[in-house]
């Protein structure tokens, strides 16, 4: 069997999401739940289909950014779709802008979503959303220079009964659209739309969930999951009172995220773990943030976590050889790179981040333009992103680094929270055991050794 070298490469493009509903990416994707601290995604699973399949629920799910969160998720959905459940999966960073988003925005954006998923079942008058609908254009018409569209007459959920009339994801839509591209008219809008948050959601509830929930049931569907991902993205610029957007948001209207009247998963940002706000938080939602931590392939002590090193490289493998078993993967590695060594070494400068893994085996395909790939190469890839990373680090920075490189453990201060999110540190969880580690690509800095 001979590897297609830019088949190979573009099996490992570290920005694609593997869908587990198609037959190929299915083959790509490693279950590494048993050395995550458990199967978050069939706890969770369970507690919708199982515990309270007919109250809503609301989980914040969290993670680094590139971890895997995303392909997790849409193992979710697929699962809950077999046990009969309509799910809405989405991505929000397509509806929001990500530098400014306030509460009305993600419930619009919701709404939109839910019932575009809903086009084919006639639900009844939305003359609330309708209300809201017309005077958040009447705002864009008459307080906006320059904006002549002319106000549409929202008509019933889904359905365009008349041309003069659009469907009630085509109006928030028109509206989304114009918004997310001005920060002009985003402004206005959610100065029209904040002090009516509780009417907003009202009309969500009364008009589209409730009533779409009834009518899934007839069709013989279980209920309705909503999935928010990608809103772990967001900025954490000040807004304009000089709150943090992240803390403002989950925080601060965390409550209003939760009050939606059907199941909610939402991905949160991970350096809120880290936040002086993160108890006043885990007030505001029914539990804590399920995390999905890094794939560990070191104890705390330093041994090789060997679990977790045979499933990184079976990542690695699966990529080049989809259709062989495991153990028939491990002896085709001289075929990839020069010794398994090599392969070893890797996986642990990746830190059990899969996106990082994929981006230097990616990187390090397009420099060395055959196979197998040789150790030497991968040491100038690493070199290269090193001096990447270092660049914004400053001294004091370091000073936490080499903390957290000693005692596997991190503050909740500001400094540690600006260190997740850069993914200098990562968190690991297995066999009860919970411990943070310094990105391995920052231990050849000379910095680490001061």
């Amino acid at each position: 069997m001979t590897i297609d070298l830019r088949g190979f490469f573009q099996a490992t493009d570290p920005s694609r999401t593997l869908f587990l509903n198609q037959d190929t990416d299915k083959k790509y994707y490693i279950d590494f739940s048993s050395v995550r601290g458990g199967d978050i995604i069939g706890k969770l699973k369970q507690k919708i289909t199982f515990f309270k399949p007919d109250e809503p629920t609301c989980t914040l799910f969290t993670g680094h950014i590139g971890c895997g969160k995303s392909t997790e998720l849409i193992r979710l959905q697929a699962e809950l779709e077999k046990l009969g459940f309509h799910v809405v999966y989405f991505e929000s960073s397509d509806d929001l802008e990500m530098t400014d988003v306030d509460i009305a925005d993600v419930l619009l954006a919701i709404a939109r979503r839910v019932s575009q998923s809903l086009d084919k079942i006639t639900l009844g008058e939305t003359n609330k959303f309708n209300d809201l609908l017309l005077g958040a254009w009447k705002v864009l018409n008459s307080e906006v220079t320059g904006i002549k569209a002319k106000v549409p007459v929202v008509g019933e959920v889904g359905v365009s009964v008349e041309p003069a009339k659009l469907s009630l994801s085509v109006g928030i839509g028109e509206i989304t659209t114009k918004i997310k591209s001005d920060p002009t008219l985003r402004e206005k809008i959610n100065q029209y739309l904040a002090p009516q948050k509780i009417k907003l959601l009202e009309a969500i509830n009364q008009e589209l969930l409730q009533p779409a929930i009834a009518k899934l049931k007839q069709q013989g569907k279980n209920g309705l999951v909503v999935i928010v991902d990608n809103l772990d993205r967001i900025d954490n610029r000040p807004k304009s009172w000089g709150r943090p957007q992240q803390e403002y948001l989950f925080v601060d209207q965390g409550e209003y995220l939760t009050k939606l009247n059907c199941h909610l998963v939402y991905t949160m940002p991970l350096s809120l773990k880290f936040s002086n706000d993160y108890g006043m938080l885990t007030q505001r939602f029914p539990e804590d943030p399920k995390v999905l931590p890094m794939v560990p392939l070191h104890w705390p002590d330093g041994r090789v976590h060997e679990q977790g090193m045979e499933l990184m490289q079976q990542m690695v493998l699966a990529r080049a050889f989809p259709d062989l078993q495991p153990e028939q993967r491990r002896d085709k590695i001289s075929e990839v790179f020069d010794s398994a060594d090599t392969l070893e070494r890797l996986c642990i400068l990746s830190g059990g981040h899969v996106r990082d893994l994929l981006r230097l085996l990616n990187s390090w395909i397009m420099e060395e333009m055959a196979l197998p790939l040789t150790r030497n190469t991968l040491e100038q890839v690493i070199r290269s992103r090193r001096n990447e990373m270092i660049l914004p680090i400053s001294e004091e920075e370091w000073q936490l680094l080499r903390h957290v490189q000693h005692k596997k453990k991190v503050s909740d201060d500001h400094g540690y929270q600006k260190l997740i999110r850069s993914r200098f540190v990562f968190e690991y969880r297995d066999g009860g055991e919970s411990w943070f580690d310094v990105n391995p690509i920052l231990i050849g800095a000379k910095e680490m050794g001061e």
